[in-house]
């Protein structure tokens, strides 16, 4: 199963990859109350902003590779792997938004590693 590995980190790389882009989509659009009369306004803002729409793409690809892992993989190996994800997406919010990234948050980070380590040494 280890030769699907690229595979797989391809597609929690797109995943994450879409959540960072979404986010500086929705950082440039910023907070605005959910509520029927903004509904169109802030549709139309969504749905037009190029980072929301590349973050949309990056979605659908990466679900399409996804499918091509679960014809190839056992879920159980390739699923956890997806928590790959939440190493990338702090790192990634560090580095571009300057979001904070405490000890308690590395050592979730690092016990996530060693999670996927083990997973990857079953294959």
């Amino acid at each position: 199963m280890n030769k699907y590995l690229p595979l797989i980190l391809t597609g929690v790389l797109l995943n994450a990859a879409a959540q960072i882009a979404l986010k500086h989509g929705m950082r440039t659009i910023g907070v605005f109350a959910f509520s029927l009369e903004n509904m169109v306004p802030i549709g139309l803002r969504v749905g037009m902003n190029p980072f929301v729409l590349i973050g949309l793409g990056c979605y659908v690809v990466s679900v399409v590779v996804w499918l091509l892992v679960l014809s190839r993989v056992d879920v159980s190996y390739a699923y956890p792997m997806l928590s790959i994800g939440y190493i990338v997406a702090a790192l990634a919010g560090k580095a571009f938004f300057g979001e904070p990234v405490d000890l308690v948050r590395w050592m979730g980070i690092a016990t996530i590693c060693i999670g996927v380590y083990l997973i990857t040494r079953t294959a």
